[in-house]
């Protein structure tokens, strides 16, 4: 049998025995795609951006990106509701239920609309002196903002069909669907760029593209999910539904500060162009973020049926699963950033856009810290019971904020001040949610400590050297890279060297077992 024969029957069986585990990997491929294209796409476009909108009104669609995306949790979170809903009803055959809980959706939506409208004309009028944007640019910043401020009014609308499809544990279907989008959103873009259209080109672009995924993402959905239509929800449902997006609005405007609020801090207490700078520098691992939520997210639907099932003891192992995957990955890609990521700044948009090593390191591990505390906030949605978690979050995120305020306005710290005050307000999370989970799978707290202390001090060595190579690296002998080939090539090595480092002395032998047994069975061998 050749080669590529085998390969056609291993794919065959994965596409056609769809186990959780083959369906997790599809969702993470699917998802995967989408992200590097993505990814990819925004890699392209940031320095044409920058030399097409100039460093000013670049840094002024940074924030505004951030802010739309922060004021999007008043949406209400019905497509997050809906989504792990369904994620716990995927054994179930009332399919009316699960139209009721599509038209509880649909109802948010309508709810909340009217306060993204009012909070989007905040901040078409407001926008131009917070960011303190010369007059002549007024007119442009607020038509671009009320661009955008409709889109954000009809995301929730168009991700529905998404979240029903990720709810359903059969996200995977819409594979290379949303690749395209963003490359097509990348088109649009350049048009804009190329019709000399500025700030306001590129927002209606991004609003094009937000009306044709809804519609493409819908005709996907109507094609795979037999079930697919919308009933009136009882009161009861609906009031349950309410309560529930409720706690998912407040978690979505703590989520979203914690991605955002870096951002606007900094364009607040500093200067736009600072802005330009740290969103440049933090682009690697702020993709370290998004690459791992793809793992944790694609796994996610699957561990919801497990949940729902009652199994507990099965949750237990899952999670366990992923919170090791997670330590692997983030591990290794981490040490690669603190190694590469000022040549990969310098070949991309210039060396006077590097932030410096020690905010390079402070960002790396700030990222790091907000993986894991997503990781358990993931797993505690499954419980759709949000109450304690979320006023958690809240109580991290005013104490996050309130460091980084001090340390940058007060000890004019800059980066670095903003980078330790979100590492120690967010430190609440990182010793409650694992109790939370731990509650929840009725698992000891204690029991979790055991291989944490191992893998924290894998971790904080690799680092260390990653960090500060010159101390065990004579300069003379240091690796200058001059070249995207010789970056890759660096890169690829050190890939190689920490795998190995980390898999073996960062892992039990039980885990690497188990991750093993999880590659077998994925293949079919």
């Amino acid at each position: 049998m050749t080669l590529s024969m085998k390969m056609f029957g291993s794919l065959s069986r994965l596409l056609s025995d769809l186990t959780l585990t083959r369906k997790a990997f599809l969702n993470v491929l699917a998802a995967a795609l989408d992200y590097f294209v993505r990814i990819g796409v925004a890699f392209a476009l940031a320095p044409l951006l920058v030399a097409g909108l100039g460093d000013f009104i670049y840094g002024a669609w940074r924030i505004l990106g951030s802010l739309t995306g922060y004021l999007s949790a008043a949406s209400g979170r019905p497509t997050q509701t809906l989504k792990w809903t369904l994620a716990t009803l995927q054994s179930s055959t009332d399919y009316h239920e699960k139209r009721a809980q599509v038209g509880s959706a649909l109802l948010v939506w309508l709810l909340f609309s009217p306060l993204l409208l009012v909070l989007g004309g905040l901040c078409i009028f407001y926008l131009p002196g917070w960011i303190d944007a010369p007059r002549e640019l007024w007119p442009i910043l607020r038509v671009a903002t009320a661009i955008l401020a409709l889109n954000m009014t009809l995301m929730t609308l168009v991700e529905i069909p998404r979240s029903i499809l990720e709810g359903e544990n059969i996200g995977f279907r819409r594979m290379g669907l949303s690749a395209g989008l963003s490359l097509l959103n990348g088109g649009f873009i350049l048009l804009a760029l190329h019709w000399n259209a500025g700030l306001v080109g590129v927002a209606a672009a991004t609003l094009t593209t937000s009306v044709l995924t809804g519609f493409l993402f819908l005709q996907v959905t109507r094609t795979y999910v037999p079930w697919l239509g919308i009933a009136r929800p009882s009161r009861s449902t609906l009031r349950r539904f309410l309560d529930l997006s409720g706690w998912f609005f407040v978690w979505r405007l703590v989520m979203s500060w914690m991605m955002a609020a870096d951002v606007l801090l900094l364009g607040m207490l500093s200067s736009v162009e600072l802005v330009t700078s740290y969103s440049l520098s933090k682009y690697v691992p702020e993709a370290l973020v998004n690459i791992v939520g793809l793992g944790v997210f694609g796994a996610a639907p699957g561990l919801g049926r497990i949940i729902g099932a009652g199994d507990l003891q099965g949750a237990a192992r899952v999670r366990n699963e992923i919170l090791a995957l997670t330590w692997l990955i983030t591990t290794i890609f981490g040490a690669i950033v603190l190694l590469w990521n000022e040549p990969f700044i310098r070949l991309w948009v210039g060396t006077d856009y590097f932030f410096g090593t020690t905010e390079n390191a402070l960002v790396m591990l700030m990222m790091i810290q907000l993986i894991f505390i997503r990781n358990d906030a993931n797993v505690i949605d499954l419980s759709l019971n949000l109450r304690t978690k979320v006023m958690l979050g809240v109580l991290s995120s005013l104490l996050a904020t309130g460091l980084a305020i001090a340390l940058m306005a007060w000890l004019e710290l800059g980066v670095v001040g903003l980078c330790l005050g979100f590492i120690a307000g967010r430190s609440v999370l990182t010793a409650a949610y694992p109790l939370l989970v731990s509650r929840l799978l009725g698992l000891s707290p204690w029991s979790q400590l055991g291989g944490a202390f191992r893998s924290v001090a894998v971790t904080a060595g690799l680092f260390f050297v990653a960090a500060r190579p010159d101390l065990f690296v004579d300069r003379r002998t240091w690796v200058v890279v001059e070249t995207w080939p010789g970056l890759v090539l660096a890169m690829f090595a050190s890939f190689i060297v920490l795998s190995g480092s980390c898999f073996f002395l960062g892992l039990s032998g039980e885990q690497r077992s188990i991750m093993l047994q999880r590659v077998r069975r994925l293949v079919g061998i």
